[in-house]
């Protein structure tokens, strides 16, 4: 009876192994995507989005649900043929306002609670970017592009038909476009019974983005709790003043009398993301110290608001001389830093309701996680853990509200009870990954070549056997300052990869945040140095195993990682047998010449290639070492990508041909720096398998 139970368990095991589906790239463009969480002034409503794909049309579209407390499942509010954006709740919880196109331009509208009565409330010209409610619902504060700058036809009106940009300065062209002659403003408008027109901009005249571009969105833009004022972002620099600085302020712009005051004028680095505390007394802002440097700290920045008898203003007139002793013009705040013993970055700013205690996610050890700060105290105390992170979070009374990931899970919406159990709330991709086998993520801890303990993921292929032999992919992340943590993403995503049968191993070199700013700062200036030598001890290591077959290993990476990778290319003593760069830094003077921000350039290269003395880091080109490479290579670029010009892809595979080494060149005319139409990512992971499987299988 015993033997007859064992061949029923391992026929049934053999049957649900048979029955089960490999991850794919098709797979992944089932899945929705959610995002924006927002929790209802009550607490106890969940509002979020969730994007799907379409691959035949080669479109997504953005619909918005809503999740009740202790509701089974969440609700459908929308199911239009336009994405809906910017979903928030009306600060009196009545209404929802979100963002559609379905008019034509982009506008503001309204709907219930329940997605019922939907209503477009704003008609602006040339539409809307973005918006927020003011706490006293008296007005409405929303983004728009405002053409500043006269282009080739303004000109010359008699040459309706030519096509040209003309420019006189630098930053003609940021990330994926080429600049427009406008600039994204901030415009207040009155809300009168549901509608809003044309506002006033607070920006008037200035050649200014508010946010900053390209990423910033309505998290740079916020209300005073009073309604009486409202705190934008902006870096106001324009050209080579612009590209050669990170120098982005706050500006509280005062709706009674008209003014506008720059707030953290003091810092010469990044400033951004404000959040005010309840009664408006303070607010609180992430903060990088160091100017030009992209990846610095970022710090938790306190500022407290001065009345005219309060402790703060005693504080400010103490304060009030210069370093000569001489009188100053009183400011009207003091700011703090909060964050001088936390090694770590942080953002994502939430006060609680009596503004004692801030709550901010920020990065330890390759992961993402909730902390709270006392701010009496200063003491800061980690509320979440668990390989994950956390992207998002909102209170809820003694709980969180945490959208999080992990490498194995797409974007979900989680309820942490204040006994630091969670509560998965929504379950988005459970009917698409049901039946898919995942790989397993292991972690372990490697010793690099100067002592130091570095964390690396190891990511076994499903229904791993450890009596086998795998190819093994060394991931090679970009940034350089990126940390390489719980992320589950949608092109170099390793469960698709460990589904092809590879083993994956990505460490988190040298340069990378969540392990103190030592380690994140060390690769400026040593691209070709420290870092590398730690990918190779990563790989060394895990090729070590039984498992791994050290004969088939490959490089792969984007960005940073593309430039990793055509560095290894001419420096790896035939570890590898393959290789695949994606938009990667092939050549520095190139480079630097032809890139857009010039500030990351200069702080990692540590100055321009005509300096005197010539920067050192400029001898970690890859270039220089071409004449080493022996290894075929794919070389992937998209055409609008800016921040490393296609052309430095084609002079990789140029110099692979020219040496008769096998290559491959995948260009994407109509892509960026990344990948984001459907077809062509699935293209892109079809190319990706087709190379690695002709060297490695």
């Amino acid at each position: 009876m015993k033997k007859k139970l064992l061949f029923i368990s391992a026929l049934m095991l053999s049957i649900s192994v048979l029955g089960q589906e490999r991850f794919s790239a098709e797979t992944l463009w089932k899945l929705g995507r959610v995002s924006d969480m927002q929790l209802s002034p009550s607490g106890k409503t969940i509002l979020y989005g969730v994007t799907w794909y379409d691959v035949a049309a080669n479109k997504g579209n953005r619909d918005l649900y809503i999740l009740d407390e202790n509701a089974e499942s969440p609700r459908k509010l929308t199911d239009t043929k336009t994405s809906e954006n910017n979903a928030i709740w009306r600060p009196d919880g009545k209404m929802i306002g979100y963002l559609s196109a379905e008019s034509g331009s982009m506008q503001l509208w309204e709907m219930g609670v329940n997605g019922e009565d939907k209503k477009q409330i704003s008609n602006i010209e040339g539409g809307i970017n973005g918006f927020s409610y003011s706490p006293d619902m008296k007005n409405v504060a929303y983004i728009k592009d405002v053409k500043i700058e006269k282009d080739a036809h303004d000109l010359y009106p008699d040459l309706p038909l030519a096509n040209a940009l003309i420019y006189d300065d630098l930053m003609y062209r940021h990330w994926n476009d080429w600049h427009d002659y406008k600039y994204s403003h901030v415009f207040i408008a009155s809300y009168n019974d549901g509608s809003i027109g044309e506002g006033k901009d607070v920006m008037a005249g200035e050649p200014f983005d508010s946010p900053l571009m390209p990423n910033g969105g309505m998290e740079q833009i916020v209300w005073r709790p009073d309604g009486s004022a409202l705190a934008y972002v902006c870096k106001k620099l324009k050209g080579k003043d612009y590209a050669v600085s990170t120098n982005s302020d706050i500006y509280l712009y005062n709706l009674v009398n008209g003014t506008t005051e720059n707030l953290t004028k003091e810092n010469e680095g990044y400033d951004q993301d404000p959040v005010f505390s309840n009664d408006g007394s303070k607010m609180a802002y992430r903060s990088m110290k160091t100017p030009g440097f992209e990846a610095d700290k970022d710090r938790i920045m306190l500022l407290e608001f001065a009345t005219s008898n309060s402790k703060v203003n005693q504080k400010v007139n103490e304060q009030s001389k210069d370093k000569a002793g001489n009188p100053q013009q009183l400011e009207s705040h003091i700011v703090k830093d909060l964050s001088t013993e936390f090694d770590q970055s942080s953002g994502n700013f939430t006060f609680s309701n009596d503004g004692k205690t801030l709550y901010f996610i920020s990065g330890t050890e390759a992961t993402y996680q909730v902390y709270k700060l006392d701010i009496s105290t200063g003491k800061i105390t980690q509320i979440t853990k668990g390989d994950h992170d956390i992207q998002a979070f909102a209170l809820s009374g003694n709980d969180l509200i945490i959208t999080k990931m992990r490498m194995d899970l797409p974007s979900e919406i989680f309820k942490v009870k204040a006994d630091g159990s969670e509560e998965q709330l929504t379950f988005t991709n459970r009917q698409i990954l049901k039946d898919v086998e995942l790989g397993k993520t292991t972690k372990r801890w490697i010793t690099t070549t100067d002592g130091k303990k570095m964390l690396v993921w190891v990511i076994l292929p499903p229904n791993f056997d450890p009596n086998k032999k795998y190819p093994a992919l060394l991931y090679c992340q970009g940034g350089p300052q990126s940390a390489v943590s719980q992320f589950f993403s949608y092109r170099w995503n390793f469960q698709m990869m460990a589904a092809h049968d590879y083993v994956i191993v990505a460490p988190n070199r040298r340069g990378l945040p969540t392990f103190g700013q030592e380690w994140n700062d060390q690769i400026s200036g040593d691209y070709g140095g420290q870092n590398m030598k730690d990918y190779l001890t990563a790989i060394d290591s895990v090729s070590a195993e039984t498992w791994v077959d050290e004969t088939r290993l490959g490089a792969v990476g984007a960005s940073y990682g593309g430039y990793s990778v055509y560095w290894l290319a001419g420096n790896h003593n035939k570890r590898f047998r393959t290789f695949l760069a994606h938009c990667g830094i092939f050549n520095f003077e190139s480079m630097y010449a032809s890139t857009e921000e010039m500030f990351f350039v200069n702080y990692d290269y540590k100055g321009a290639y005509w300096d005197k003395p010539r920067p050192k880091s400029y001898d970690f080109s890859p270039h220089l070492f071409a004449g080493n490479w022996d290894t075929p290579i794919l070389v992937i670029h998209g055409g609008y990508d800016f921040r490393i010009p296609y052309t430095e892809g084609m002079q990789a595979f140029n110099v692979a041909q020219l040496q008769d080494i096998e290559s491959r060149f995948l260009f994407f005319p109509d892509e960026t720096h990344f990948v984001t139409k459907p077809q062509n990512a699935i293209l892109w992971q079809r190319e990706f398998f087709r190379w690695l499987d002709q060297w490695l299988k």
